[in-house]
């Protein structure tokens, strides 16, 4: 299960900030019925290793599994222990990056700069994380993409939901990290399978992944 099918089926990654482990997979389970293929865990939610570890046993076949806010090189080796496949950075680190190939880890860095983005690329990402997207705009996104090497796939990252994807989807966002348009602590399973509508119900062209 590769980064490319996995947005193509769809280009939403949950990120579920603050998921406890004792509901990870009954959100999760709403997740995968809704069409979402990607889930992101980030480490400074409540124990989120032991809640990677048993994504990865109930979904790893079908989803792709990961960790966000990863930090340190000794966490990228955590995750990978605990069968984690995707790491995504809030920040521009090649050491992270380099630490996640070694491990034959998917990738996505932080960045805002075409200097950091193309920092990231020579570092080995697999695509590019755009954070903080609130502080960015669509036609920011479109004159990086520009400039950037065919195919680089840029996931905006902040603020999205919505009543905003339609206008970065134009401008080439290959996806979006989605957190709190998704997930909010005490969220039950059944809200996020209504987020989870809404958010898919809004999202136009679902084949430019």
């Amino acid at each position: 299960m590769d980064l490319i099918s996995c947005l193509t089926r769809c280009p939403l990654v949950a990120i579920l900030r603050g998921i406890r482990p004792d509901e990870a997979v009954s959100i999760v389970a709403a997740l995968e019925t809704a069409g979402f293929a990607i889930v992101e865990v980030p480490l400074n939610s409540p124990d989120p290793m032991t809640s990677i570890a048993e994504l990865v046993r109930r979904f790893g076949e079908r989803m792709l599994i990961g960790a966000g806010t990863v930090m340190t090189e000794d966490q990228v080796a955590a995750i990978a222990a605990a069968g984690g496949r995707l790491i995504v950075t809030p920040h521009a680190d090649a050491r992270i990056v380099r630490a996640a190939k070694r491990y034959g880890l998917i990738a996505v860095p932080g960045c805002f700069t075409p200097a950091e983005a193309f920092a990231m690329l020579e570092a080995g990402a697999d695509a590019l994380k755009l954070f903080p997207a609130e502080g960015a705009s669509p036609a920011m996104l479109r004159a990086i993409r520009a400039v950037l090497p065919g195919g680089t796939r840029v996931l905006p990252v902040g603020g999205i939901d919505a009543s905003n994807m339609a206008s970065w989807r134009a401008a080439g966002a290959a996806g979006f990290g989605i957190g709190s348009a998704i997930y909010k602590p005490g969220d039950t399973a059944a809200v996020v399978a209504g987020k989870a509508r809404i958010l898919l119900d809004a999202l136009p062209g679902r084949d430019q992944a």
